[in-house]
């Protein structure tokens, strides 16, 4: 069995997945199985999650070879373990990814998945009219904006703090996993919309201080434990957006907009270190992945400028 430490690192995991990313049951269960395999491989070769080197994801690879599965499903594991130690750098439980380098058996990397910038058009403009009041309309046209000029994690969009917005900032400053910072831009749709988000928070807060109520810290309030709209709350609203802006909720996730965020830089022509910034991936080799949107471009390019290029 699994230590303490080992099985708290999946169930954590696990959760994260299926509040930033919408994972599926079965997906989550499948991550499940896998880590839990490879915890309890460790625990019998007398190390932990926590403990366990590059030499030991690659004994426990063999360990499945031997096993006689799949490359595919081979490829899955290793895919899991290499999320969960990207999870766990990200929360500074580790200073580093034992499985990042490693290659697994054939299996192509998956790409994220991610919208065109017409379909993201679609979704801003179904956040302004979802809203059954004029604040929460409000509210979900700062989310929607903030997130596609941001590109935050769902965690750093929800909890920030009312403080880091007040006085229409160009760029605000953010706290991600394991208690990094980083400065991100704002684009003039988002400023124009936390204006406006802003203007009626005022107000509220106004209104709630002559009642003698407390006010939030949070630039989106929430009934959750810590003050804030809730991972869950926001996930579900997305959902809703998707179905009003005609486009299938299964396509789409705050993780997928902050997909399309990196996707549309780099195909306008984003340098790859800065995408790395904004994000606040630790290893460009992370970001690397958006690579795969410059190849129609690059092919667009060949056909259209080559000077041997055919026309018509």
């Amino acid at each position: 069995m699994p230590d303490a430490e080992s099985s708290r690192w999946i169930s954590t995991f696990l959760d994260a997945c299926a509040a930033d990313q919408g994972a599926a049951r079965n997906t989550l269960l499948a991550y499940g199985r896998d880590l839990m395999d490879f915890a309890d491989w460790l625990g019998r070769k007398g190390h932990t999650l926590a403990g366990a080197d590059r030499l030991a994801v690659e004994a426990y690879l063999v360990h499945c070879d031997a096993q006689g599965l799949s490359k595919a499903t081979r490829a899955r594991r290793l895919s899991s373990i290499r999320q969960l130690y990207r999870f766990a750098f990200d929360e500074g439980w580790r200073a580093d990814n034992p499985a990042l380098r490693l290659s697994g058996p054939g299996k192509a990397q998956a790409l994220p998945k991610t919208l065109t910038e017409a379909e993201v058009t679609r979704l801003l403009e179904a956040a302004r009219r979802r809203g059954r009041s004029p604040a929460e309309r409000l509210r979900d046209t700062a989310l929607f904006e903030l997130l596609y000029a941001t590109g935050l994690r769902v965690t750093e969009l929800v909890s920030l703090p009312l403080a880091a917005v007040r006085g229409d900032p160009r760029m605000i400053l953010i706290r991600g996993k394991g208690g990094k910072e980083r400065m991100v831009p704002l684009s003039t749709p988002a400023r124009a919309a936390l204006a406006e988000w802003l203007d009626h928070r005022t107000a509220e807060d106004e209104a709630a201080r002559q009642a003698g109520r407390a006010t939030s810290r949070h630039l989106f309030p929430g009934e959750g434990r810590d003050g804030h709209l809730t991972r869950q709350h926001f996930h579900s609203l997305v959902k809703d957006v998707a179905v009003l802006a005609g486009i299938s909720p299964s396509r789409v996730t705050p993780h997928v907009l902050r997909h399309a965020f990196a996707t549309h830089l780099l195909a306008h022509g984003a340098d790859l270190r800065v995408i790395q910034t904004l994000l606040g991936h630790a290893d460009v080799a992370t970001t690397e992945i958006y690579t795969h949107v410059l190849d129609d471009h690059l092919k667009d390019l060949v056909l259209t400028k080559h000077p041997l290029a055919r026309k018509g």
